[in-house]
């Protein structure tokens, strides 16, 4: 199967999970991502004091992060939670617009592999695949 340049919605979602922007940075959109990162810095600078995360000023330990992670305000993580959701929605439209953006009109490519289809065959005849009657541009000659 070729690369067809799909995008694959729910990874991009989890990417934007694991960290708001990977999403973003895995649909190559740089400008959002760089947004969205930006977005998670300035809101825990502003939100989390310093004491908060004067724990992990020993080093960086299970212990220390659970204490650090105690120590957030609950209005910070509402607001970081808000922003991952945001950035996980965001991601999945992306990807999702960018794949309906990238597909053929039906009819003039293979919906499989996304190579020239001839008209009057029923089948791909670069990878194979059967086509529905409704693929073929021509209309059936009447008799």
């Amino acid at each position: 199967m070729t690369d067809t340049g799909r995008k694959r919605p729910w990874l991009a979602a989890i990417l934007a999970f694991i960290y708001p922007g990977l999403g973003h940075v895995y649909l190559r959109k740089w400008f959002r991502a760089v947004l969205w990162f930006a977005l998670v810095v300035s809101t825990t600078t502003l939100l989390v004091d310093e004491a908060a995360i004067a724990p992990l000023d020993g080093g960086l330990s299970l212990d220390a992060v659970v204490a650090a992670s105690q120590n957030i305000p609950f209005e910070a993580s509402i607001a970081l939670l808000a922003i991952t959701m945001l950035s996980m929605a965001d991601a999945f439209w992306m990807a999702t617009r960018e794949n309906a953006e990238a597909e053929v009109v039906e009819g003039e490519a293979c919906p499989h592999c996304g190579k020239e289809l001839e008209a009057d065959l029923d089948f791909c005849h670069w990878c194979t695949t059967e086509l529905n009657q409704s693929v073929n541009t021509d209309p059936e000659p009447e008799q």
